[in-house]
């Protein structure tokens, strides 16, 4: 799918996501009102603030609720630096949502057979977009707070991994949107190509790309490497305390132990890890065979979204499973931890996605594409050898291939040059129509 083309549903999912999350961020106001805590329950509103406070505009109903930075003798300063940090927000979410969009629809075009992969590939990236828009702007809104340089790197651990929770249904509704424009852009347009690759070189890539997503989710994300982490960088001055934002970088997960519990409940919360894998590794298996073309940024970018798909698999797992809580306060909770891991999910997915793309190179078959003449596709316009003893040739040459001085002289005459003077199958050759060798043809 040409740029032209896949540029029209990348910006309209662009512009989808970002109207839909300045719209949550303004109905944040409403809870600002007299008697909404009353309405809504203590915890529906804590919860709710909690899910809308990143994404509104105005300070007072933002993280400075307090407005204890806005009403000192300088506050229009932190005022104009609060706006400024979400206009930056709304700008990076745009920017990041439209440039992976335009990557994924160019190689996984929604069209009939790529419309599934198409939409989860997309809703996964609303969310990667989000957090990273939230991550770039979040000094911004440091330096609002009045602390700027105090404790910057954990202030900024704190504030990137807010606003997530909104992001996930938002996110859905912008890749229906977007799905549905290049469905409008493909209508008259032919069937995009299929990378063609082969099932064991698929298999390896598969396993090389889960291979590192499993360095974090079962070694680093061991309860003794991952508090050495925490602890083991002290850094210093503007840098100090960095162990919150390593932390949510590095580690996909969480476990120890049995500690003595029952073994069985123990496998029960590992289920969610299990499934985890399982996903980035069926992805990635599938992954290649649903490109238009196999290259390093889209192998880098769909490991990303299988990684986060699977977190999101995991967590409604753990929900189901594990906590069984089901009641209105436990469904606030599992609301609450939508998305938790999306920033270690772009580091690893990365890197899982680019090994997963070597591992198909150094095959030497992983980057083959219909048409292209590599290894494991055939040239259209290449003659195609029949077999030997095909009925009708006559024990001749095959069909397609040009009679060498073996098979003997060849018939004199207007003869059809595709069957090189043979009769065709189930033709009966005339007498005097094949001279013989030193005779003159019959004259007519």
């Amino acid at each position: 799918m040409e740029y032209r083309y896949a540029a029209i549903p990348a910006v309209a999912g662009g512009l989808m996501l970002t109207l839909l999350l300045w719209w949550a961020g303004a109905g944040a106001d409403a809870l600002q009102l007299d008697g909404a805590t009353g309405v809504l329950g203590i915890e529906t509103d804590a919860a709710l603030r909690s899910w809308l406070y990143p994404w509104a505009y105005d300070p007072y109903a933002g993280a400075l609720a307090d407005g204890s930075a806005v009403s000192t003798s300088d506050g229009s300063h932190y005022l104009g630096l609060h706006h400024t940090a979400m206009q930056i927000r709304f700008v990076a979410v745009f920017v990041f949502y439209a440039a992976g969009a335009l990557l994924l629809v160019r190689r996984i075009p929604a069209e009939r057979g790529r419309v599934r992969p198409a939409l989860l590939a997309l809703w996964a990236w609303g969310l990667v977009a989000g957090t990273l828009a939230v991550t770039v702007s979040s000094p911004w809104l440091i330096a609002a707070g009045g602390h700027g340089s105090y404790r910057f790197l954990p202030h900024l651990a704190g504030l990137s991994s807010s606003g997530r929770t909104v992001l996930v249904p938002l996110a859905l509704a912008a890749a229906v949107w977007t799905v549905f424009v290049t469905r409008l852009a493909l209508k008259h347009a032919e069937p995009q190509p299929r990378g063609d690759v082969p099932a064991r070189a698929a298999l390896v890539a598969a396993t090389v790309g889960t291979a590192v997503v499993a360095v974090s989710v079962v070694v680093l994300s061991y309860q003794e490497n991952a508090a050495r982490i925490q602890t083991a960088f002290t850094g210093g001055g503007f840098l100090s305390e960095p162990g919150d934002l390593l932390r949510q970088w590095l580690v996909l997960s969480a476990w120890s132990g049995p500690a003595g519990g029952p073994f069985g409940d123990w496998l029960l919360v590992r289920l969610g890890d299990v499934l985890l894998l399982a996903v980035v590794w069926c992805a990635l298996r599938w992954l290649p065979g649903v490109l238009t073309r196999v290259s390093v940024p889209a192998m880098a970018a769909g490991a990303v979204c299988a990684v986060v798909l699977g977190l999101l698999a995991r967590h409604l797992v753990r929900v189901a499973v594990v906590d069984g809580s089901w009641n209105y306060r436990g469904l606030l909770q599992a609301a609450s931890g939508l998305g938790d891991g999306t920033s270690a999910a772009v580091l690893w997915g990365t890197l899982a996605g680019v090994a997963a793309a070597l591992t198909l190179r150094m095959s030497g078959r992983g980057m083959a594409t219909p048409g292209s003449g590599g290894p494991g596709s055939a040239d259209p316009g290449s003659p195609v050898p029949g077999p030997a003893g095909d009925a009708g040739s006559g024990g001749g040459p095959s069909m397609g291939n040009l009679p060498s001085a073996a098979d003997g002289p060849l018939p004199y005459g207007s003869v059809d040059a595709r069957d090189s003077g043979h009769p065709r199958p189930g033709e009966q050759s005339q007498p005097g129509e094949h001279p013989r060798p030193g005779e003159q043809p019959p004259l007519r």
